[in-house]
């Protein structure tokens, strides 16, 4: 047991058995020093009602390819990880631009050499896909 969660422990049942004795009343700096060492939170633990329902999650329409690339291409594409070609530099590119954006995309759909399916964005839609690729392509045309 932590010296953290051992303290607590004590503070609270002290705290506890002071006011379920009802000898004296919480003073300030009890109610502050009771207040600063609560717990931050407790575990959910289902079937014991104290799980808070997950908020939906709404989908906002497809992300642009700028959003794709920000948030899962970049990891490989920014530095050329396992061949990856770089962002923005066109030798790299030439050469697969000239095999035509759906063969682009299917590779980036199905994973090709070093690039597993879907890159690194499993959740990724197909449209999002091939607008990740279409922003790709224009930072080196």
């Amino acid at each position: 047991m932590s010296i953290k969660r051992s303290i607590w422990m004590v503070a609270a049942a002290f705290l506890a058995v002071s006011a379920s004795l009802g000898t004296h009343a919480q003073t300030d700096r009890e109610k502050a020093i009771a207040e600063r060492i609560k717990p931050m939170g407790e575990v959910c633990i289902e079937g014991k009602g104290n799980c808070a329902a997950p908020a939906p999650t709404v989908a906002a329409g497809p992300r642009t390819g700028e959003q794709v690339y920000a948030g899962a291409c970049v990891a490989c594409h920014s530095a050329g990880v396992a061949g990856a070609p770089k962002f923005g530099v066109a030798a790299e590119w030439s050469a697969r631009i000239a095999q035509g954006e759906d063969t682009l995309v299917t590779h980036s759909i199905n994973g090709i050499r070093g690039m597993p399916p879907r890159g690194t964005c499993a959740t990724c839609s197909d449209d999002e896909i091939r607008n990740a690729v279409k922003h790709m392509v224009a930072s080196v045309q």
